[in-house]
């Protein structure tokens, strides 16, 4: 009897305490143990190593947080009790500072929960050198890290991974720049990207990547041709030991296409490429890898009015054109559209020979005379002066509106210039010529009054011939203002006191209209004075102040 009451010797089940208990039971998630208490503990898988190595009947060593719990079983904790052994231990090996090995427990709020014997936190800035995103990944691993703080009283220490990295890379940088030079290609990762470039990792050392090193081509932003993560092979351009830094290139990994630019695309070869860009004054043509052109506006069509290319083209068009020029040292070339059709300003002296009569549709008008469309694109213009043979025009919307048809002669043709002089006046004969046939002096006549000047006022005659009555020569009596007298339109009757056909000009003259020959050729006489009158304009003179 006292032999069994011996073996039986009940432990003392003390709160706080490191007590020994029997594994009765592995589940699949829970270790139950025998304490000698009412019931039995039960300890999560997670704080054992491997789980493999325990044994059914075997007495581990456990941590008694509870006699009961609110259901009346006990509350054990392996690794509580692992812990509590090891804290002295652990104080008396590592120091602040002391690189220790651990294993990721668990998620915590702001970071990880470490096993490094004794529990230790590890903050999620202190993981890796860029924060990860997803702490999940890194539970169940081992792991070096570095003490960076402990608490004795608290029982707390503080570790980092992340200044471990960095020294380890610090000193891959240092061997890197040892051997890196000019010209050598390396793998490396693309750890982020900017608008003026890439930062690529080669292992430790870090290098930019510009933009201009991308592509022999035109990119606007480096993620068109890297991606973050992105593994890729670089070129060492440049290495400055001093401030540790290198600069990459990714266009330098291949050849440059500029190099024999003149044999692969010959002035007045025939090509075929991409629209990539539009601006204002023309579009830019890939017409290979790295290889841009410009078709200036002025190069798209012969014959269309173009204000912009995108009335031509938009991007991503596949188009053809003619290499009209290289710059080679400034990676430039020169290419054309309307090259690929036939000038139609070539046959221009053949379609409209001088002398020949078109018709065609007032396109335009300017200050200087009016633009007639031959045909599409092919305009010829009639200036000012050859409107008429005996009216001055001072704009052409005085004869013409925009969109009237009309009759004229080709003047000149200037094919090199593309331009076509008309004449609308040269339909007609000049009438100046034969003016003796239609007036002479002493005739008396009728008309419109067409125009009224300050000095004056303009009276349309037949066959399209003015003629003008001073302001003198309107009444006996003295007039201030025309309008006070007469107005556009009417009706008129004078008699013609002079023809000056050098001048071309006819002098009318409404109060002679019942003169003698004598009183005539005295006013006639009196009208030749007023030439060198300040007040006085020569025929179809008219003036833009109209009172």
């Amino acid at each position: 009897m006292e032999e069994l009451l011996a073996e039986s010797t009940i432990q003392p089940l003390e709160e706080g305490t490191i007590i020994k208990g029997r594994i009765t039971e592995i589940r699949q998630s829970e270790v139950i143990v025998d304490i000698g208490a009412k019931s039995e503990g039960a300890i999560p898988h997670v704080e054992f190593y491997d789980v493999g190595e325990l044994e059914i009947g075997s007495e581990i060593e456990i941590f008694l947080d509870k006699l009961e719990d609110k259901d009346g079983n006990p509350v054990v904790s392996y690794d509580k009790a692992e812990q509590k052994k090891n804290w002295e231990n652990i104080l008396a090996k590592c120091e602040e500072g002391s690189i220790v090995q651990g294993r990721v427990k668990s998620k915590v709020k702001g970071g990880l929960m470490i096993s490094i014997g004794v529990d230790s936190f590890l903050p999620a800035s202190q993981i890796d050198i860029q924060p990860p995103k997803n702490l999940d990944q890194y539970v169940g691993q081992t792991y070096d890290f570095k003490v960076l703080k402990i608490n004795q009283d608290r029982k707390n220490i503080v570790v980092s991974r992340r200044e471990l990295i960095e020294e380890q890379r610090a000193e891959k940088r240092r061997t890197l720049l040892k051997e890196v030079k000019p010209g050598d290609r390396r793998r490396g990762i693309v750890k982020n990207t900017t608008d003026y470039g890439a930062f690529v990792d080669l292992d430790g050392l870090d290098g930019l990547l510009h933009i201009t090193d991308m592509s022999w081509g035109r990119i606007t932003h480096p993620n068109e041709m890297v991606k973050t993560g992105e593994e890729i092979e670089v070129m060492i351009i440049e290495v400055d030991y001093d401030k540790e830094r290198v600069s990459l290139g990714l266009k330098q990994i291949t050849s440059n296409p500029w190099d024999k630019i003149e044999e692969k695309f010959p002035v007045g070869a025939r090509v075929a490429g991409k629209v990539v860009n539009l601006v204002q004054y023309g579009a830019f043509i890939e017409i290979e890898e790295g290889v841009e052109g410009l078709v200036h506006i002025t190069e798209m069509s012969w014959t269309k009015r173009i204000t912009k290319p995108s009335e031509m083209l938009k991007i991503g068009d596949e188009v053809e054109a003619v290499v009209l020029g290289i710059q080679k040292d400034e990676q430039k070339i020169s290419l054309g559209i309307r090259q690929l059709d036939e000038n139609p300003w070539d046959m221009v002296r053949h379609n409209y020979p001088v002398g020949a009569r078109v018709r065609g549709r007032v396109r335009n008008l300017t200050s200087y005379g009016a633009f007639v469309e031959l045909e599409e694109g092919i305009d010829g213009m009639v200036h000012v002066s050859d409107m008429s043979w005996t009216r001055k025009i001072n704009h052409p919307s005085e004869m013409l509106n925009k969109g009237d048809e009309v009759d004229a002669i080709v003047l000149d043709v200037d094919a090199n210039n593309q331009r076509i002089s008309l004449g609308m006046k040269q339909i007609a004969d000049d009438p100046w010529l034969e003016i003796d046939k239609y007036f002479k002096m002493g005739d008396v006549v009728n008309g419109k009054i067409s125009k009224i000047t300050t000095y004056g006022f303009f009276v349309q005659l037949s066959n399209d011939i003015d003629g003008l009555v001073h302001i003198s020569q309107i009444s006996e009596d003295r007039i201030e203002k025309i309008k006070d007298v007469h107005k556009v339109g009417d009706e008129v009757t004078a008699r013609v006191i002079k023809i000056d056909r050098e001048d071309r000009r006819i002098g009318l003259s409404i109060k002679a209209a019942n003169y003698d020959e004598d009183q005539l050729a005295a006013e006639s006489a009196a009208y030749d004075s007023l030439k060198g009158d300040s007040d006085f304009a020569s025929l179809g003179d008219i003036m833009d102040e109209l009172k």
